[in-house]
């Protein structure tokens, strides 16, 4: 019967070359035999699988005849089931080729450690993380903007050795067990065969150097957890929960790699008088029957101070009133918002006999 190489792999008929490489590094590593739990039978007819659809003229002939395509003449692949010779993933000769590396595979059954490209793992830089925090601010702080000043817990350079890992004044040294490469070689024994892999240097930890003496302040680490002081400045007119980005103020790089950057969810406290809508201030003021009939002026506050609003005769229970360019700055910019004032017609609950015989002749 046919073997339907695809449904073993896990991957689709179109898949890519890629995907074909991603799903067989999953599955061997998966189904090693070395590993506990891994199945031997399972793992050979992974192999068996890729060999066939990581190779573009076996994909091909495999598509149109199917596994048996092996047999047909003309085919310079070799049977199937002879061994792993033909498989892309190895050079023949027990060793890996060039166009696959499973040492990443294979490296924590045989190494222990973490496998290691070519390159030495001291010369990689790797940025800080990020840090996200909140702070609260006052409404009218939000609206002309501020200076906050925070304490941050944060990963930093150690000042004591200057990131350098070492006590001041002693020496560094090359690692003379990987000669400052940071990783080792090691020739392990696999059911491929003898095969050569790349792991962390445990004399050194990766870094390549050996200490005279450890810095005292961070163990040789470079780097140490404090707290410092951070300003922020708080743009005017910035609003509830947007956030606020400041570049290099995270946690340090290391290797030489930069700062991470300070991520501030902002959280703006609530008026009592005022509500905002956008970069709209919204307020509410209530006028009596004769004042709504007649029209008047009210005294209202805004966010830059006291303003007299003139109320139209005739005016009708929540008609908006709108000023403008008296709302919230907008960010980046040198226009505003408006003000804007909902009007309230309150009726009267309680009437003296004068004002109930006024309200009479009115609705007579």
């Amino acid at each position: 019967m046919s073997k339907d190489y695809y449904k073993i792999l896990g991957v689709e008929k179109s898949a890519t070359d890629e995907d074909i490489k991603k799903a067989f590094r999953k599955l061997a590593h998966q189904h090693h035999p070395d590993k506990s739990g891994g199945d031997d039978s399972k793992f050979k007819e992974i192999n068996e699988a890729y060999q066939t659809l990581s190779d573009k003229n076996k994909r091909a002939q495999y598509d149109q005849f199917g596994s048996g395509f092996e047999n047909m003449g003309g085919f310079g692949g070799g049977q199937s089931g002879q061994g792993f010779g033909g498989f892309s993933g190895f050079n023949g000769q027990g060793g890996f080729s060039q166009d696959f590396d499973l040492g990443d595979i294979f490296g924590e059954f045989f190494g222990g450690g973490s496998r290691r490209s070519s390159s030495s793992s001291k010369t990689r830089s790797k940025k800080g993380t990020d840090i996200e925090i909140s702070l609260d601010v006052d409404f009218m702080e939000a609206v002309f903007g501020t200076t906050k000043e925070i304490s941050l817990k944060r990963i930093e350079k150690c000042k004591h050795c200057g990131g350098a890992g070492n006590e001041p004044g002693t020496k560094i040294n090359t690692c003379s067990t990987c000669s400052g490469r940071g990783t080792v070689d090691r020739i392990v024994t696999s059911f491929f065969g003898q095969m050569r892999t790349q792991i962390t240097c445990e004399s050194c930890g990766g870094s390549g150097k050996m200490f005279e003496k450890k810095c005292t302040h961070c163990d040789g680490d470079g780097i140490v957890t404090s707290s410092s002081d951070v300003k922020v400045n708080v743009p005017s007119g910035i609003d509830n929960n947007q956030t606020l980005r400041l570049s290099d103020e995270g946690n340090v790089g290391q290797n030489g790699g930069g700062n991470g950057d300070l991520y501030i969810n902002i959280r703006v406290k609530s008026h009592k008088l005022f509500k905002r809508e956008g970069y709209d201030i919204l307020t509410n003021i209530e006028v009596s029957f004769p004042e709504a009939a007649l029209g008047c002026k009210k005294d209202i506050e805004t966010i830059n101070g006291k303003f007299s609003l003139k109320i139209p005769s005739g005016i009708q229970s929540g008609t908006i009133i709108k000023l403008d360019d008296q709302g919230v700055k907008k960010l980046e910019s040198n226009s505003h918002g408006d003000h804007l004032v909902t009007v309230k017609v309150v009726t009267p609950k309680h009437l003296s006999v004068k004002e109930k015989k006024v309200y009479e002749d009115l609705l007579k």
